[in-house]
């Protein structure tokens, strides 16, 4: 991989309880604990050990993401804050708190990166 443009924020998605019960056996595939956190910026979100967050989820949390990419308020969404959402995951067992911090790289499109020089 050879990553060439610096994003213009960081996502971190941090595991901060349970939808049911106080463990994930027998609900949650990815083995989830409170505390786990997972960052990346235009990526997939890694944890501390490199493991991937559960596909399921990510399938969530990435039209939020291209939102705030996009000069968007989380709170219009039903988030806590401008760059702060809690989501419970799609099998109903995790909540997760979305955080995102403004790295104050120029935006993509708007920069024109992605023109030929």
């Amino acid at each position: 991989m050879k990553k060439w443009y610096n994003e213009e924020y960081e996502f971190v998605i941090e595991v901060i309880g349970y939808l049911r019960g106080d463990h994930t056996e027998n609900y949650c595939r990815n083995g989830e604990e409170i505390g786990d956190r997972y960052t990346c910026t235009y990526g997939c979100p890694v944890n501390q050990e490199g493991c991937g967050i559960c596909s399921k989820t990510m399938m969530m949390l990435y039209p939020l993401m291209e939102a705030v990419r996009s000069g968007g308020d989380l709170e219009n969404l039903g988030g806590d804050g401008k760059y702060s959402k809690t989501i419970v995951c799609p099998d109903g067992c995790v909540i997760f708190r979305l955080t995102a911090a403004p790295l104050g790289n120029e935006n993509f499109h708007k920069g024109s990166f992605w023109k030929e020089p």
